[in-house]
């Protein structure tokens, strides 16, 4: 019964592991069952559970819940440096880059907080895709937008897609940019989201690991 219940564990956190998670095992010489849903050499292994493809938006939300939980050092460091909120810093982190360090935008932009190199040279980030250094600098950016619109958020959110200047030529209203008209409303979005939930996480690492051993009694 306590080896069930142990594999009926292993087997819920493999299954969350991955959008598409078939489940193998074997069992060793010295009575280890072995379970991993990447098995290395395919002979060994046979299938125990075959799973449907999870949703794409679900392992979305994976991926989402550990990277985040793995920045919010570095996020509340820079936050409480800038006299910004984290969920804030969140908020613009995930609809950028959806927490992708390495990700680079077609125009350019770099980062967690797609910093252009202009902005990154400007703030002192000399390595865009060094996380520490990519939201510290997207941070002190945010931070003087605030300042230069009076602390109007939305107005400083467009600055940070569109420039400041942009923001000005439209008389200190969101740019008639579709980019940009849909991006502020994004990032407030995910901003009042992260707000309510008081801005923690809950990611649970141990389901991305590949392989389990269960010693059987």
């Amino acid at each position: 019964m306590i080896l069930r219940r142990t594999l009926a564990g292993v087997l819920f956190s493999l299954l969350a592991s991955a959008a598409h998670a078939d489940i193998y095992a074997y069992t060793g010489s010295d009575g280890v069952i072995h379970l991993t849903n990447l098995p290395e050499h395919k002979g060994q292994y046979h299938l125990v559970m075959r799973t449907p493809k999870m949703a794409t938006h679900i392992a979305r939300q994976h991926f989402d819940l550990v990277a985040r939980s793995e920045l919010q050092p570095i996020v509340k460091t820079a936050a409480k440096q800038y006299g910004l909120s984290t969920a804030l810093l969140n908020a613009v982190i995930r609809v950028e880059s959806g927490f992708n360090a390495g990700a680079v935008s077609n125009k350019g932009a770099m980062g967690l907080m797609q910093l252009m190199p202009a902005t990154a040279s400007r703030f002192g980030v000399q390595n865009p895709f060094n996380p520490q250094e990519n939201i510290s600098g997207g941070a002190a950016y945010l931070a003087e937008l605030l300042h230069r619109f009076s602390g109007d958020l939305r107005l400083a959110l467009a600055a940070y897609n569109a420039g400041s200047q942009a923001v000005i030529q439209a008389g200190y209203h969101i740019p008639p940019f579709q980019e940009t008209q849909a991006y502020v409303p994004k990032v407030m979005a995910y901003y009042q989201r992260f707000q309510s939930s008081g801005d923690q996480t809950d990611a649970d690492e141990s389901w991305v690991k590949p392989v389990i051993q269960i010693s059987s009694p």
